[in-house]
């Protein structure tokens, strides 16, 4: 991954666990969205033939919706504090209203995004093996 070890390397592990905690979880939740996509294009640039596929791919997996499926499946596989932090963004009151998507949606992709962005300031060899399951999934 590219930024998460420079991430105030100076600091020790459970500084810098303190210091990614006060970061509001919808700026870990924006973090962990820009994240997942950067996956996902990743992940398809090995497995597509043509731009556009791989586009579509990407979108058919970077939405509230499959988050929504993703951050249920991902859940029984979760450490405390990981489930913690998915609570807490769930919990969060969306930033938009979509008139396609349910507000429930909203939030589990919110904690879907929050949960990436915290493990990726936290710990990228678990956010390695979660993005790896939802690649199973």
């Amino acid at each position: 991954m590219l930024f998460g070890k420079s991430f105030n390397k100076a600091l020790s592990e459970q500084e810098r666990l303190k210091q990614v905690k006060e970061i509001p979880l919808r700026s870990l939740a924006h973090l962990g969205d820009a994240v997942f996509e950067l996956f996902e294009r990743e992940r398809e640039l090995l497995a597509s033939v043509t731009v556009k596929n791989m586009h579509d791919q990407v979108v058919s997996r970077v939405n509230s919706k499959e988050q929504a499926r993703l951050i249920a499946l991902l859940k029984p596989n979760l450490t405390e504090d990981e489930l913690d932090i998915v609570r807490r963004a769930r919990n969060l009151k969306p930033a938009g209203f979509r008139r396609n998507v349910e507000q429930t949606t909203l939030r589990q992709a919110t904690a879907f995004e929050a949960l990436i962005g915290y493990r990726f300031l936290t710990d990228e060899d678990r956010l390695k093996e979660l993005l790896d399951l939802t690649d199973l999934a």
